[in-house]
């Protein structure tokens, strides 16, 4: 009923993660729907964790891997003291067991507003665990069981990660006590001595084992009596360090460090060049549970601890385990239009539900994802771990698949495309990631900036994966760089190559389009939510002077599978390309673009030019052609006098294409046609989307921490049917946990209205971010910041 009041439960409601949080009340304006059926219980999980040995998980190996990873706390231990030593004889002197040197307790000084978290940067995440960056001196405090003596006594510490800790793999750290502490060495220092109490400033190497430690603190005498070992109740986590200069990650700009490291939330970009769309993505990497996450993916990928110390691996073994192609990664990818049985990709706004589902479930994929996400949560992680990382979207995407560093298209003697043949496609866009560090595996001047690609397209040496490919290789065309280099060359800077087939079944190059792909390359600038554009960072400006990027496209071609196809230029003077107004033609309207044809000869020319407009996935991959057009085109000479171009209005109804829409609502004009006179070959392929309206999001009341406060969520249905079983996506990082808000069926061109209580629990500036799941509209979405003061201010973003 209208006005009618309903609660919707949250996720940590119906048990799927510990900790619930206070309910979510929701008013909604049109109906009340039935809430989600809970997740039922984990049977298979618990019979593996009775029985290990009946059970196994499907990709345990021969030796002990964590299935789990968590912060446990163990009972308070007891110290534990070697066998004693014969008694002594003939009136030797005798240490009596009061006397013996023991380890009480140890604190780890974890606290989040304490000096080592403060000092690491770690303060932001959730808990009080000791969490570190490597490079950096950080202080524990022991009690013993009677004052030290350094003229009588011995001490030091171990440090342990991974299921067979090796000292000469540096996963068993062995910590000496000195007078001095030295750089690049693990050794610690007392620093201060109160009574029974010391505190040592323990220092660790800029290039550690990142990683869950257990540690234990060994004391003894100088005579080499007997030893007692205290176990701390407690693990220590080891982050990359991008503040430490000596760390690979080091990442020398503190704006950049705020941005690419700790910002919580961001921003990605879809859609067309003509034609670009932002949504906001709450990465989370502080949030609960998410860092207990990223280390269970670690030890899932089974790669071995004494790799863990090297970022390029470590990004490596990322991008193979955020999908689930061959791995039972994190997110099962899906481009099929049908996810009844999951999540659609375009409803996620958060890796935290994603990371905290994968983790809960003991490593089972969560469904679904598509190139975004997989980027979103690749940001997480990365960010989580100490990586500096951020999502990048390339529009006009190229898909290499036979390595000729190109994207071929081919058609037939009529100059139709030959579909089973063009098995190399241009996505609308794709998304990424860029991670920072250092390549002293590489040449000198190839770090910096890593394209890291974690979205399942092709294998690299035998598993999907991609990168971390150096930005400055890439630009340069030195392809021959590990890793992945030539599939993202390819993917920014190959040229279009149209072959037509003979008469006798052979092909011929008959056009090549220089500037097709690889633009408006897009990433959330630095402190703010503006769009950058980094695409030189990727190509050299392209056109008809540009020397520098013919050279890198030429020189990266011959590592490729057809290094001639260079060898003969072909003569232009008709030029044919398609415009869009505006915004792009929206959802529920006709789409209207314009085909301009210049002649810029100083002759006449004439010519034929042959339309298809097909819809398509945002892969490339078309689903069916929906219309066909032929243009006769005649052009005067290109003279002060004459006008040499000529403009042609091009308009596909909305009843051509209602019933034919895929996700993205995406299209592929394709324009083909030859100059009469000079039998030039006329080639164009544009891509375009119709534009998704916005979810509008006004707060209601002050943002106050600990009081509540509403937001009301405004959507109309653009289309002039019914749309079928709308939900709402809602969740705000600081604001509530994310949850379903069930909505039912919209009428044509209706307006719903939700309105979301919820109480704010952590100060700062925050995001609240709704999305909606429905089968015939994707992509549409809102967010609003919400300042936690006595007034606020929002903003909305829309598709």
């Amino acid at each position: 009923m209208p006005g009618e009041r309903l609660t919707v439960r949250t996720a940590s409601e119906i048990g799927r993660f510990p900790g619930a949080a206070p309910p979510t009340r929701v008013e909604l304006t049109i109906q009340n729907e039935g809430e989600k059926k809970q997740e039922e219980g984990g049977c298979l999980w618990w019979l593996r964790k009775m029985c290990p040995c009946c059970c196994k998980h499907p990709n345990a190996t021969s030796y002990d891997i964590t299935d789990k990873v968590e912060f446990t706390k163990l009972p308070t231990p007891a110290a534990v003291v070697d066998p004693p030593k014969p008694k002594p004889e003939n009136g030797e002197a005798k240490e009596t067991d009061e006397g013996k040197l023991s380890v009480c307790s140890v604190d780890l000084l974890s606290s989040k507003a304490g000096q080592n978290r403060q000092e690491h940067h770690t303060d932001l995440y959730h808990g009080d665990e000791l969490i570190l960056r490597r490079g950096q001196t950080f202080q524990i405090e022991l009690e013993l069981n009677r004052p030290f003596s350094t003229d009588t006594d011995k001490l030091y510490l171990e440090l342990k990660t991974g299921p067979l800790p090796l000292v000469s793999k540096g996963t068993h750290v062995i910590i000496p006590l000195v007078e001095h502490l030295e750089d690049e060495r693990w050794e610690a220092k007392i620093v201060e001595q109160n009574g029974n109490k010391i505190k040592l400033s323990i220092n660790s190497p800029a290039n550690a084992v990142i990683g869950l430690y257990g540690l234990t603190v060994t004391t003894s005498s100088l005579k080499g009596d007997a030893t007692t070992t205290y176990t701390s109740s407690k693990n220590i986590v080891m982050l990359f360090n991008p503040w430490c200069e000596e760390d690979t990650v080091f990442l020398d700009n503190e704006g950049e460090r705020k941005e690419y490291v700790l910002n919580d939330t961001g921003r990605i970009y879809y859609g067309t060049e003509k034609q670009i769309g932002a949504r906001t993505w709450n990465f989370g990497q502080f949030h609960e549970g998410i860092l207990e996450a990223c280390l269970f993916i670690m030890e899932k990928s089974e790669m071995p601890p004494s790799g863990r110390g090297d970022p390029v691996n470590v990004v490596r073994v990322i991008s193979a385990m955020i999908n689930a192609q061959d791995d039972y990664g994190v997110l099962v990818g899906n481009w099929s239009g049908d996810y009844s049985d999951g999540v659609s990709p375009t409803a996620w706004s958060s890796s935290v539900e994603i990371l905290r589902k994968y983790h809960s479930t003991n490593g089972t994929p969560v469904s679904y994802g598509q190139c975004w996400v997989f980027s979103g949560v690749t940001t997480t992680v990365l960010r989580c771990l100490g990586i500096p990382a951020r999502s990048v979207t390339n529009f006009q995407s190229a898909h290499d698949t036979d390595v000729s560093l190109t994207t071929d298209v081919y058609l037939d003697e009529n100059l139709e495309p030959i579909n089973y043949l063009n098995r190399d496609s241009v996505w609308n866009f794709h998304v990424w990631n860029d991670c920072w560090m250092a390549r002293p595996d590489l040449p000198p001047g190839n770090g910096g900036w890593q394209a890291v690609d974690a979205t399942p397209q092709e294998t690299s040496q035998g598993t999907f994966r991609c990168g971390p490919a150096s930005v400055n290789a890439i630009r340069s065309g030195h392809v021959y760089l590990k890793h992945d280099t030539p599939f993202v060359f390819a993917e920014v800077n190959s040229d279009k190559i149209y072959w037509q087939r003979n008469l006798d079944g052979t092909f011929k190059q008959i056009y090549s389009e220089k500037k097709a792909v690889g633009h408006c390359i897009s990433t959330k600038a630095v402190g703010s939510d503006k769009r950058a554009d980094i695409t030189s960072l990727y190509k050299h400006e392209e056109g008809t002077d540009s020397e520098e990027e013919r050279i890198a496209v030429e020189t990266a071609s011959r590592y490729g599978s057809k290094p001639d196809v260079y060898s003969t230029p072909v003569a232009e003077d008709v030029s044919v390309e398609v415009k869009v107004d505006g915004e792009g033609p929206r959802m529920g309207a006709d789409a209207q673009l314009k085909i301009l044809v210049k002649n810029l000869s100083s002759q006449p020319r004439r010519a034929t030019i042959h339309s298809q407009v097909a819809v398509m996935y945002y892969t490339g991959v078309l689903k069916g052609t929906i219309k066909k057009d032929e243009m006769p085109v005649e052009l005067s000479p290109n003279e002060a006098t004459s006008r040499p171009k000529k403009t042609i209005d091009w308009v596909l109804s909305y009843q051509q294409y209602q019933s034919q829409l895929v996700d993205q609502a995406a299209f592929m004009l394709t324009l083909c046609g030859r100059v009469t006179e000079t039998k030039q070959v006329l080639a164009n392929q544009t891509t375009f989307r119709l534009r998704t309206p916005d979810i509008t999001i006004k707060p209601i009341g002050d943002a106050i921490v600990g009081k509540e406060m509403a937001a009301k969520i405004t959507f109309t249905n653009p289309l002039p049917s019914t749309l079928k079983g709308v939900v709402f996506r809602v969740e705000g990082l600081g604001l509530q946990k994310g949850h379903e808000v069930v909505v039912g069926d919209v009428g044509a061109h209706s307006t719903v209205t939700v309105t979301e209580h919820f109480i704010p629990s952590q100060p700062g500036p925050r995001k609240l971010v709704v999305s909606l799941d429905c089968e015939q509209l994707s992509q549409v979405h809102g967010v609003a910041d919400i300042v936690r003061v006595t007034n606020f201010s929002f903003t909305n973003y829309g598709g």
